[in-house]
Parts: structure tokens; sequence; C-alpha cells
């Protein structure tokens, strides 16, 4: 036996089965960006007047590499989740939503990409 509405079984709606997978991405991601946040401004403010090769050396040591990698990665990831949420939410129109989803993943994937691109090439000389 279904609840469903004999529309909703003909036109195939219901839940996605992706509802809890994505606010459970989210949640994780904004905890591990906590850490990661606090710890980028404390290293900021910790190198304000500092020249370019101190900052360029203290980018390049393992940890530092990695703490930042970790930091592009959920903060893209999470990003993209958050702008989905208010594409699905507020664009109403099924193409639009569509293009501006499309467009979304388009721009977190490719700045997440440009980002570790940038971190990598400083971190391992250029």
């Amino acid at each position: 036996m279904s609840i469903r509405t004999p529309l909703a079984r003909v036109r195939g709606l219901g839940s996605a089965k992706q509802g809890v997978r994505h606010f459970w991405h989210q949640r994780v991601t904004a905890l591990a960006l906590i850490p990661l946040v606090i710890w980028f401004v404390w290293a900021l403010t910790s190198h304000v007047g500092a020249d370019y090769q101190t900052v360029r050396a203290w980018l390049s040591a393992p940890l530092t590499t990695i703490l930042m990698l970790f930091l592009i990665i959920a903060c893209f990831y999470h990003m993209r989740l958050g702008v989905q949420v208010v594409i699905e939410d507020y664009i109403h129109s099924e193409p639009g939503r569509l293009a501006l989803l499309v467009l979304n993943s388009f721009v977190a994937y490719g700045l997440g990409i440009a980002c570790i691109f940038a971190v990598l090439k400083i971190s391992l000389g250029s």
C-alpha cells in the first residue's frame, strides 16, 4: 500500500532519496570549516606585514598545504550545496533551475580547481 496520490504515482514524483545525504554533507562540511577557517584567519593575521617569500615559505610547508587544500575542498563543496538549495527553493522555472544548477556546479568546481592548482603551484615551486 502506498500513501502517494494517484497523480504523484503517474508523474513519478516523490522522494529523490538524496535529501538526507545532502543535509549531512552540508552539516559535515560546516563542522569541518569551523576549525579550518579559525586556523586560516589566525594564519593570515599572523602574517600581516610579512614579505612574499615568508608567506610562500609558510604555504610550502606540508601541513600548511594539506590544511589549505582541505579548506578549499570543504569551502567550495559547502558553497555548492548551499547555493543548490537556494536555487531549488526559489527558482520555479524548470529550464532556468537546471541551467543555474549546472552553472553552480561549474563555478564551484572551476574555482575550487583553480585554487587547488594555485596552492599546489606555490607549494611545489614554480
